[in-house]
């Protein structure tokens, strides 16, 4: 319950004052003496109703400026209205993801997991997921079927697409299924561990048609500095043959191109490193929440009203019959 003119309410301070003066007043009456007393014998049992007009008019008062405070009775509808944001992942099946300097696991395996994490923290944001190695392929397109996204990251795999890195194609890919999406905010988040090596398009050139529809660019470079046990072939019993190969990512292609678009570049060094980078560009790309209220209120005051009418008519009944004053 709330009130419509709460202020009012102060105004029932004045009832106990009132009682307070009458109670003084009558007091100072307590002390008149009287001749004789025995007219007034077995009056005591019956002062409660000589008491009860005034204590009706007291309710009368209260009930009255109860009604006149506006109760009201209601419930408060909340819509959130989110615009939302369109991403689109394009994560990296080189052979090199295979390599071994995430440990536990590989890197193939955390940038999955991770990934999985962040889309997860999303709640009103349409993602898609590009996988590319020589080619580039829409794997989920825009959706906010978190549950059908999570699946197809968990079925990403090394060897899906023929080997090679062609960073360029990716991000036009991404661009393309990004350039019709609604909504204002737009990015696309690259990970990969190497350099452009495949496809026919620039990625310098396929990051300012990005950034011609307006789309950020967020890059991470996936890799330890120096040297990593990289897979090159298998051996007798089928297991992977590892050889210490050096780190080369092309960290200044990344940072133009990420720059270009207004996005930026990230190096992950480590398992750790990578989750703190997701969590930095999930802190970037938030999505725009707006909450409309809408409240339905019934008036209440009929209640007090009727209860403060009751009482007057009870007041009047009861001073004409039962507690008739006497000059």
């Amino acid at each position: 319950m709330s009130f419509a003119r709460p202020l009012v309410l102060l105004l029932l301070l004045a009832l106990p004052a009132w009682w307070w003066l009458r109670a003084r007043r009558l007091g100072r009456l307590r002390g008149v003496r009287m001749s004789d007393v025995r007219p007034a014998a077995g009056t005591a049992e019956r002062l409660w109703i000589a008491r009860l007009p005034l204590q009706l008019r007291n309710v009368c008062l209260g009930a009255w400026i109860v009604a006149a405070a506006g109760p009201r009775l209601g419930s408060a509808r909340i819509e959130a209205r989110s615009e939302g944001i369109s991403i689109v992942l394009c994560v990296d099946l080189s052979s090199s993801m295979l390599a071994e300097d995430f440990a536990p696991a590989n890197r193939i395996d955390v940038a999955k997991a991770t990934a999985i994490d962040f889309v997860r923290a999303r709640r009103s944001d349409r993602i898609g997921l590009v996988a590319f190695a020589a080619q580039a392929l829409t794997q989920v397109p825009l959706t906010t079927d978190y549950a059908v996204l999570e699946a197809a990251l968990q079925g990403l795999r090394i060897g899906m697409l023929e080997d090679g890195t062609a960073i360029g194609t990716a991000i036009a890919t991404a661009a393309n299924r990004l350039r019709r999406a609604p909504g204002k905010s737009k990015v696309i988040v690259l990970l990969t561990d190497g350099v452009n090596n495949r496809g026919t398009v620039d990625p310098r050139t396929a990051g300012q048609a990005a950034g011609a529809f307006g789309i950020r660019i967020y890059a991470i470079g996936v890799g330890t500095q120096g040297e990593a046990p990289v897979p090159t072939g298998q051996g007798p019993g089928g297991a992977l043959r590892y050889q210490s190969m050096p780190v080369e990512i092309d960290e200044a292609l990344l940072t133009d191109v990420a720059r270009g678009t207004g996005g930026r570049y990230f190096r992950a060094t480590d398992s750790e490193s990578l989750r703190h980078i997701f969590a930095e560009i999930n802190r970037l790309e938030k999505s725009t929440v707006e909450q409309v209220v809408y409240r339905r209120f019934e008036e209440a005051y009929r209640w007090p009203l009727a209860l403060g009418l009751i009482g007057l008519a009870l007041e009047i009944v009861l001073s004409g019959t039962f507690a008739v004053r006497v000059p």
